[in-house]
């Protein structure tokens, strides 16, 4: 993670990066992320991060998200600045965006969303 100030960069942004969670769940019948344990990869991914010191400025921010438009591919999930779609299953995926992506910079090329793939 990048040690510099933000305040000493003017116009950046806040945190170094920030993800994204969909949690959103239809009523309707049709398929969404909170239908396939989206809150629990959430969770999984906040206590992750807390536990690898990497939250507050200047670091990583794990937030929930209502629908993205990519629940074809549920549960996702978004990285910002990077804009990196990822498709999880269990708890293992989301260790591997955490030090692979979120710690390290490094893109989980198994969990990406196929760009094609939306509602």
């Amino acid at each position: 993670m990048s040690e510099s100030n933000t305040s000493e960069r003017p116009g950046t942004s806040y945190y170094e990066r920030h993800i994204f969670f969909c949690l959103n769940e239809r009523h309707s019948g049709e398929d969404s992320c909170a239908q396939h344990r989206a809150q629990e990869g959430f969770d999984r991914c906040k206590q992750q991060i807390k536990a690898a010191g990497l939250s507050g400025p200047c670091q990583v921010r794990v937030n929930k998200a209502g629908c993205l438009d990519r629940c074809a591919a549920g549960p996702v999930a978004v990285v910002y600045p990077e804009a990196v779609w990822y498709s999880y299953v269990d708890a293992h995926d989301i260790d591997e965006i955490v030090e692979s992506h979120l710690k390290n910079g490094q893109v989980v090329q198994r969990l990406l969303v196929p760009s094609h793939i939306g509602r």
